[in-house]
C-alpha cells in the first residue's frame, strides 16, 4: 500500500466514469483525498459530491455556473471557471482523472502533464486528436500517463512482461476487442432503419450517450486504435480490431514468438479506473472478478467492414497524421450531436464524417493554435454538411 495518501482530481465527476471513479474512492478513503473536481450542467450532483468529500476546488463551465453552485456548497470552496480554471485543477493533486467530455479535455491533459502528475486518461479524444503535442509533455519529469479505457488498461498490463524498448520490437501485434455493440450482425439494410434508442441500448457496458453512439457505429474502435498507437508508440498497422462480443477479454498482446497474453474480467470500469489510482498496488476489492467454475464462452470474430466504415476511416487518418485524426473526432462529435438531437439518421453519423475527411488538407500540427484551428475547421465543414 501507498504510505502516503494521494491526492485526486477529479475533472468530469458526473459523467459515468466520473461516477464509477467515486465509487472506487469511497472504497479507500485512507488511500485517497478527493482535493478537486469539475462537472458540466448537473450543479446539484455536483454539490453532493462536494460536500461529501469535503473537497476544496471545483470547476464549472461559467460564471452563472459558479454564481449557482456557490449558493450550494460552503463558503470555503473555491469554485474556478472555465479552461483555464481545468488547467489550474489539473495540476493541483497527485493523480488526476480526466474523465473530461470530448475534446474539451485537451487543456486538462496537457496541464496534468506539463505539471509532472499521473494523468488517468478516460479522454480519448485528447489524445487521439493532439497526440504530437502531448507527446512533448510526456516527457517531463515525473510526469506519467495511465489508460482508463478498458481495452488500453488491458495492453499496459499485458505489456509488464515486454522489456518497453521505444516501438517494443519484441511484440507482433495488438489486438482490441470490441464487444460489437447493439448492432452487431445487423444487415445494411436493418442499419438503415436503426433508432435512437435502438443506438443506445449497448449490450454490454453502461456509458454516456456519445461514447454509447461511437460504440454502435465502431467508431469508439477506431478512435481506441488511434490512441493505441499514439499511447503505445506502436504503428497502427500493428494494431487491429476483433469482435468479442461477451466483453470479458479486454484485449491482447501476441509477441513475436507467438504468444498471446490477455487481460480477462466482467465488464466494471471501476478495475481500470483503480489500477490507474493505485499502481502499482493492487486494491484489493475482486472488481470483475470471475468464477472459472462456471460455463465462460469466449468468442471471437472479425468486424464487418461494409457496414461499419468508421474503421476504415481511423485507420486512414492515422496514416495521414498530422491533423487529420483531429479532423476525425471533431467532425464525429458533431455528426453524434446531430444525431443525438435527431437531426440525420444513425448511418448519415459517419457519412458526415467521411465527407468531412474527404475535404482534409494536410497540416503537420505543430502548436496547440494549430489544432484549435484544424478543429475549427473540421468542425465547420460538419456543420455545412449538415445544413446541406
Amino acid at each position: 500500500m501507498p504510505t502516503v495518501r494521494r491526492s485526486v482530481a477529479l475533472l468530469g465527476a458526473t459523467g459515468s466514469i466520473g461516477s464509477q471513479t467515486l465509487d472506487v474512492l469511497r472504497r479507500e478513503p485512507e488511500m485517497f483525498e478527493l482535493v478537486a473536481l469539475s462537472g458540466g450542467e448537473q450543479l446539484n450532483e455536483l454539490a453532493d459530491i462536494t460536500n461529501e468529500f469535503h473537497v476544496t476546488r471545483v470547476g464549472v463551465i461559467s460564471d452563472s455556473h459558479r454564481d449557482a453552485l456557490a449558493a450550494l456548497v460552503d463558503s470555503s470552496v473555491e469554485i474556478v471557471v472555465g479552461e483555464d480554471g481545468l488547467s489550474e485543477l489539473a495540476a493541483s493533486a497527485d493523480v488526476v482523472v480526466n474523465a473530461v467530455l470530448g475534446f474539451a479535455g485537451l487543456p486538462v491533459t496537457l496541464s496534468a502533464l506539463r505539471a509532472g502528475k499521473r494523468l488517468a486518461l478516460a479522454n480519448k479524444e485528447s489524445l487521439i486528436a493532439a497526440a504530437p503535442l502531448v507527446a512533448k509533455v510526456r516527457a517531463t519529469p515525473g510526469a506519467s500517463m495511465l489508460p482508463v479505457d478498458s481495452e488500453h488498461c488491458a495492453i499496459h498490463q499485458c505489456l509488464a512482461s515486454s522489456p518497453g524498448e521505444p516501438g517494443y520490437p519484441d511484440v507482433r501485434r495488438l489486438l482490441l476487442t470490441a464487444s460489437g455493440g447493439p448492432f452487431r450482425g445487423w444487415s445494411l439494410d436493418q442499419l438503415r432503419g436503426a433508432t435512437k434508442a435502438d443506438a443506445l441500448n449497448h449490450p454490454t457496458w453502461s456509458m454516456g450517450a456519445k461514447i454509447t453512439i461511437d460504440s454502435s457505429t465502431l467508431m469508439n474502435k477506431g478512435l481506441e486504435v488511434l490512441e493505441a498507437s499514439a499511447f503505445f508508440g506502436i504503428n497502427v498497422d500493428r494494431v487491429e480490431v476483433v469482435v468479442h462480443p461477451q466483453s470479458i477479454v479486454h484485449s491482447m498482446v501476441e509477441y513475436v514468438d507467438g504468444s498471446v497474453l490477455a487481460q480477462l474480467s466482467r465488464p466494471d470500469m471501476r478495475l481500470p479506473i483503480a489500477y490507474c489510482l493505485g499502481m502499482p498496488v493492487r486494491l484489493d476489492h475482486g472488481w470483475g472478478a470471475i468464477d472459472f467454475t462456471k460455463d465462460v464462452e469466449l468468442t471471437f470474430e472479425a468486424p464487418d467492414p461494409k457496414s461499419f466504415p468508421a474503421l476504415a476511416l481511423a485507420y486512414e487518418a492515422s496514416r495521414l497524421g498530422g491533423a487529420a485524426p483531429a479532423w476525425l473526432s471533431a467532425a464525429n462529435e458533431v455528426a453524434v450531436a446531430a444525431f443525438l438531437a435527431d437531426q440525420i439518421s444513425w448511418c448519415e453519423i459517419i457519412d458526415v464524417v467521411a465527407r468531412v475527411m474527404d475535404e482534409y488538407v494536410a497540416d503537420p500540427l505543430d502548436s496547440l493554435q494549430d489544432l484549435v484551428a484544424n478543429d475549427a475547421t473540421a468542425r465547420a465543414r460538419a456543420h455545412g454538411i449538415l445544413e446541406q
